[in-house]
């Protein structure tokens, strides 16, 4: 038998240390987490998608009473960048939630199906793709790659 670990790093800022860069995307992110629609579980999420080119998309969290039908506002965002700006490679995903319940204090990862998106955006481009959460102290957590947090992922190489 052999045993294989996975791991990674996160780089963590307070929000006054936040890369000049993301500061645009990340604030999108939370100004988008306001107009969720999650009349269901009231989780909102507010995402924004940086393109190479500068430009940022935004997304929230879509909910239904069917929910098997709701979508992450991670994807909403990245389905919004493909279809505004389809040729142009994604370099970041920024990601702020609120919870109905309780103050978010570490980083609130993309789900599964979010992770598999993500995963064929880095593909479909070549190149990696920071994802970026703020959590409600204002910490800003950035992750290099999807790689790093899903480390076995599906792709076109099984098809």
């Amino acid at each position: 038998m052999e045993e294989q670990v996975f791991s990674f790093k996160m780089k963590v800022y307070n929000g006054q240390e936040i890369p000049e860069e993301y500061i645009s995307l990340v604030n999108t992110a939370v100004a988008f987490k306001q107009i969720a629609y999650a009349p269901y579980s009231n989780f909102l999420v507010g995402a924004a998608v940086l393109t190479e080119a500068g430009n940022i998309v935004g997304g929230a969290n879509q909910e239904n009473a069917s929910y098997p039908l709701c979508m992450c506002g991670e994807r909403v965002a990245l389905y919004h960048c493909a279809m505004a700006h389809p040729s142009e490679k994604v370099v970041a995903v920024a990601i702020s939630v609120k919870s109905p319940s309780t103050e978010v204090l570490s980083p609130v990862m993309p789900c599964g199906a979010c992770r598999q998106v993500i995963q064929e955006y880095e593909n479909r481009f070549g190149s990696s793709i920071k994802i970026i959460i703020v959590t409600d102290d204002e910490k800003v957590w950035i992750i290099d790659t999807i790689k790093d947090i899903l480390p076995l992922g599906f792709d076109e190489r099984f098809l």
